[in-house]
């Protein structure tokens, strides 16, 4: 069968008249439809190029809004834990606050100062241990050698002798480390 015959029996099928195509028709036909193939490639490429463009700017768009919406929120979180930040520690002294007040209180209704003595040294002991609890430690001065990272030294104390040169003397004022970090140095009197 030929390209005519196929036509006709196809236009039999529909009820139609045959077309009859001749040799040179069929070849524009076909150089047609290989034309509208070839710019139907062209613009495929281009058109998926546009649509990944699309696709990536809204990717795009969606991340930034995301990245925003990070950095506020951690703002905020920062900003509540520098306002609330000490309440863990406060919670932690108000019941020495307590103890203090009481002995306030109860001061006035005894005269003798052992009672009152050994009140305070409780609450002093509470008061430290509370302190630990929190990771607050004293920095050692006893017998120690002067070390600049926890000791501030105020005074030198000439003509201790060899064994004593370099060393902490006296300690002025206590030192204090929170997570090993030091808070507060030791003020010392160092040998000469």
């Amino acid at each position: 069968m030929t390209e005519k015959d196929i036509n006709i029996e196809e236009a039999e099928t529909l009820n139609e008249e045959p077309v009859e195509q001749t040799d040179k028709e069929a070849e524009e036909t076909v150089a047609a439809e290989g034309t509208a193939k070839d710019e139907e490639e062209e613009k495929d490429p281009l058109e998926k190029a546009l649509e990944e463009v699309a696709e990536l700017k809204n990717q795009l768009l969606y991340k930034a809004a995301e990245f925003d919406n990070y950095r506020k929120r951690t703002l905020k979180e920062r900003a509540e834990l520098i306002l609330n930040g000490g309440e863990k520690v406060i919670t932690a002294i108000l019941p020495v606050l307590d103890d203090m007040e009481r002995a306030i209180a109860n001061g006035s209704k005894t005269d003798d100062p052992q009672v009152l003595r050994e009140g305070m040294e409780l609450i002093y002991q509470k008061f430290v241990k509370t302190l630990e609890g929190q990771g607050v430690s004293k920095i050692e001065t006893k017998d120690a050698d002067f070390d600049t990272d926890l000791h501030e030294a105020v005074a030198m104390v000439p003509g201790m002798g060899d064994d004593k040169k370099g060393k902490v003397i006296d300690c002025l004022q206590e030192g204090y480390k929170l997570n090993d970090k030091v808070i507060r140095h030791a003020k010392v009197a160092v040998g000469q």
